[in-house]
Order: C-alpha cells, then sequence, then structure tokens
C-alpha cells in the first residue's frame, strides 16, 4: 500500500473509532440523561402509557387516573379536591410535566423504579400491564380540609406538623389550583394552564405559598429571640425583668424611637408579659444585645437561611447578617428577617417538643403494586434549638398569652393552647396592609399533637382590622380541632 492510501486507511480508521467511542457514550454513560431528558417525547408517553400509581392520604386516594381518546397518552391523572390537595401533590401533565410528590417519585408512581424490578417482572409473565407504587403521606385530611376552608377565599398558607415526628399533617395555599384542569394535552388544557399563570392571574395560584414564599414573620419571630436570650443567659427566667424603656431607641441612631402598639406595658416587661403583651421594645433590646451574630446562630438552629427538603423542596427562610438597627429590628420580625409558613410552624414545634425540631416530612411509605413497603420514613432530629428547660419556659409564656387574649379555644378539650400572634409590616414605608400570623401548638398529657403556623396576606381592607389572633387564630383553632379529634378517634 503507496503512502497516500495508508494515510487514507489511517484517517478512516481514526473516524471508525471515534464513531465507536461516541456510539458507546451515548448508549451507556449518556443513556439515562437521555432516556429521561424533558424533551424526549417517548418519556412522556411511556409516563402515561398506564393507569400512574396513587398518593394516599388516610388510607385513601387522593389521585386517580382515566383513559383517554389520545393517540399517544393512554391515560391522563386525575385528582379528588385538586386545588385542596395541589400544594401537596403538584401536578402531573401530558404537556408541562411533573412538580412536587408527582415529580419527585414518578418512578415509583410509573413503576419503573428499579426496587419495583420484581413487580415489573411479574406483570411480564403473566402478561398484565406495568403498574405503579404508591405513596403514602403523612397528611391528615380533615385537617387539610379545616386549613383549607378556614383560609378561604383569603390569599395565605397554613401548615401542621407533629412536633414528635416532624410529620406533616396539613399544607394549604390559597388561592389553589385545580391539577386537573391541565393534565392532557387539549387546547381546553393550554388554556387552562396559560390562565393560571402570573401574567394572566396576579394572584399566581400556582405559587406553593406555604413552602416557596417568605414573608416577614412579625412578631411570631420573637419567640426565637426569647429562646436566643435564655439559651445564652442573657436572660434566665422568663418572670424576670428586663430593662428596656419604652419606647426602644434603636442603637446607632440619631434617636430614631421604636414603639410598642400597646402603651404603659413593656417598659421592663419580663419575656412572659412580653410575650403577652408583644412588647417590640423588650425583644428589638434582647436582639441588640446578643448580637447579629448570635442572632444568625439562634435562627440557623431553627432551620433559617437553608433549604428545606420535605421531600419537596422548601425556600429557605433567611435571618442576614445586618447593622445593629437592622438586627433589632430583625429580632422582632421586621427588617429583611423573612419566613415560610413551614419555618413558622417549624419553631412553634420546637417549642411544643421541649426543644427537639424533628426534621419535618409529608412523606411515610412508598409501596409497590403488592403492597409491599419499599421505603419506609423514619422519625429524624433535625436540631435541638433549646433545652429542654427553655422550651418549658416558652411553653408557660405562650400558654399564658392565649390564656389572657380574646382567642377563642373553647372548642379544644384535652389540650391546652400556646400561641404567638404576629401583624407583619412590609411594603416601601411598611405602607402595604400588614400581614396577619399565628403560631400555636396543642399541649396535652402525652405531650403535643400538633404545631401550626398561620399567615393570611389579604385580611382586610382597614389596616387596624387587621390582627394574627382575629384572622389567622381561628383558622389555626379550627386546624388544631380537627386534630385533635382524630387522635381522640384513633
Amino acid at each position: 500500500m503507496n503512502k497516500p492510501m495508508r494515510r487514507v486507511a489511517v484517517f478512516c480508521g481514526l473516524l471508525i473509532l471515534a464513531l465507536l467511542i461516541r456510539v458507546n457514550w451515548v448508549q451507556f454513560v449518556q443513556a439515562d440523561d437521555l432516556q429521561n431528558h424533558e424533551d424526549n417525547r417517548r418519556v412522556a408517553i411511556e409516563r402515561y402509557a398506564h393507569p400512574r400509581g396513587n398518593i394516599i392520604v388516610d388510607g385513601e386516594p387522593i389521585t386517580g387516573s382515566v383513559e383517554t381518546d389520545h393517540t399517544d397518552f393512554a391515560y391522563k391523572r386525575t385528582w379528588t379536591d385538586g386545588e385542596m390537595w395541589a400544594p401537596v401533590t403538584g401536578y402531573a401533565s401530558q404537556t408541562y410535566g411533573t412538580t412536587q410528590l408527582e415529580n419527585i417519585y414518578d418512578s415509583i408512581l410509573t413503576g419503573d423504579d428499579d426496587r419495583l424490578f420484581f413487580n415489573r417482572t411479574i406483570d411480564m409473565l403473566t402478561g398484565e400491564d406495568q403498574r405503579g407504587g404508591n405513596v403514602v403521606t403523612t397528611l391528615d385530611a380533615d385537617a387539610q380540609r379545616a386549613a383549607f376552608e378556614g383560609l378561604g377565599d383569603h390569599k395565605g398558607a397554613v401548615v401542621a406538623l407533629d412536633p414528635r415526628t416532624g410529620e406533616i399533617l396539613a399544607l394549604v395555599s390559597t388561592p389553589s389550583y385545580d391539577p386537573s384542569t391541565f393534565a392532557g394535552s387539549s387546547p381546553e388544557d393550554v388554556e387552562a394552564w396559560d390562565a393560571l399563570q402570573p401574567e394572566a392571574n396576579p394572584d399566581d395560584p400556582m405559587l406553593n405559598r406555604a413552602l416557596r414564599e417568605t414573608y416577614p414573620p412579625g412578631s411570631t419571630f420573637k419567640v426565637v429571640t426569647a429562646a436566643a436570650a435564655l439559651e445564652n443567659g442573657l436572660v434566665d427566667d422568663v418572670n424576670e425583668n428586663t430593662e428596656y424603656d419604652d419606647p426602644y431607641i434603636l442603637p446607632d441612631t440619631a434617636g430614631v424611637e421604636l414603639p410598642n402598639q400597646i402603651p404603659n406595658v413593656c417598659e421592663d416587661a419580663s419575656i412572659r408579659e412580653a410575650i403577652r403583651w408583644s412588647c417590640n421594645s423588650v425583644f428589638a433590646g434582647l436582639s441588640n444585645d446578643l448580637g447579629n451574630e448570635t442572632m444568625i446562630e439562634a435562627a440557623e438552629e431553627f432551620g433559617f437561611n437553608e433549604e428545606l427538603f420535605i421531600p419537596v423542596r422548601a425556600t429557605a427562610s433567611s435571618y442576614p447578617e445586618d447593622n445593629r438597627p437592622q438586627n433589632a429590628q430583625a429580632g422582632i420580625g421586621q427588617a429583611s428577617n423573612r419566613a415560610t409558613p413551614l419555618q413558622m410552624a417549624m419553631v412553634a414545634a420546637a417549642v411544643a417538643n421541649d426543644g427537639s425540631l424533628m426534621q419535618p416530612t409529608m412523606l411515610d411509605q412508598l409501596v409497590a403494586p403488592n403492597l409491599n413497603v419499599v421505603e419506609q420514613n423514619e422519625p429524624d432530629e433535625m436540631s435541638r434549638p433549646m433545652s429542654p428547660e427553655t422550651a418549658q419556659q416558652l411553653q408557660d409564656a405562650m400558654e399564658y398569652m392565649v390564656e389572657e387574649s380574646t382567642i377563642d379555644t373553647s372548642a379544644i378539650e384535652g389540650a391546652v393552647i400556646g400561641g404567638k400572634t404576629g401583624t407583619a409590616q412590609h411594603g416601601e414605608n411598611n405602607e402595604d396592609l400588614p400581614y396577619a400570623w399565628f403560631i400555636s401548638y396543642a399541649m396535652t398529657d402525652e405531650g403535643s399533637p400538633v404545631a401550626v403556623a398561620v399567615v393570611v396576606e389579604d385580611g382586610s381592607d382597614e389596616r387596624d382590622q387587621i390582627s394574627g389572633s382575629g384572622l389567622a387564630a381561628p383558622i389555626a383553632i379550627d386546624v388544631i380541632e380537627a386534630v385533635l379529634e382524630g387522635e381522640n378517634a384513633g
């Protein structure tokens, strides 16, 4: 072979080698990515080739599947009470993909998960269609309904936890949406999807306010500041008088005053009385004396400044690095302090559970089509933001606050309610209508079975008619009542 021919042969050989390497790279290295790529239509076709497994609440499915006359998709997803459950399940749409539990456990629900190999093999041998597994949640249907109906036409969110285990009992965001309206791929589904987008609907019903929206927590955050003061020895007892003037002069300012809502009760008030009267002066003073770094550390023990996965992702709440006057205001839940409703439910839960904060979760079990459990969630302690002694002192203060308030707890039997109200200012120069907050828990002889956080964004057209005790607390009490009735029935 002459020299030019050898060169051609070597070049062709290199091309063939490169081709073989590329083919093997695509088949073996990129196979999973290509198979599961969002633009691979075969993924969507396979996802809806057979009925999906279900998402289960209290032993009953809140989802289903129905046959379609579509040429590609044999089935589409359905929901029972879709608006109520959408913040929990997310959606599964032939056109727009999947989110939340429908997305995270898609392989279980479709039956493609490696842990379901035995079931797929049996189905293949018996000639049955592939079946999906089920996702069993920790949700309490009665608590969810109480929260959903309590919010009604208001914009806001509710989260309820079992402080002992971290199990999420209710997770509601309003306004909401029905995932069934765009589960298919018809022009009507596209129209329904478009109508839910922020540019078409300023209320943004697809925003999960319980997990993905952060609000100034207002006076509900004073529980965190109180815990930090007690844990760091700044105050030894909730009944000990402090030494803060009313009004409080913000540090490093030319006499800027931070007033209290109720006059003549906050001068040198104890933490117990300051929680009752929601004294800005006391908690701003405590936050300033603790300092920004200590306050950040205390907030982070409760879960601030970090994304949470329950297993759905929750936006990180924020207690930021800041100057002294801003840190003082952050100590009362204002300035740059921001929290999700989930985060504030965790604060109440840690107090109720004697200082132990359990990892919040919506997942109880993943179950195969033959009902074998393929994954069981176990309670896991996330952190210990405070000692049992501190937690019990805060329980005393929060229960005293509810006892001395106008909040109606007469429907609650066999439990004592602890709580903290909040009215959070926001907007430029605080000119927007405030948010109404309430965090609370129920304490029984056997510990606390429920802690709740409620935020209402649009409580009234009148600023002076908006309060945590008047708007948010009744919703929380209804949720607590539903949980306790379920506990007693069980």
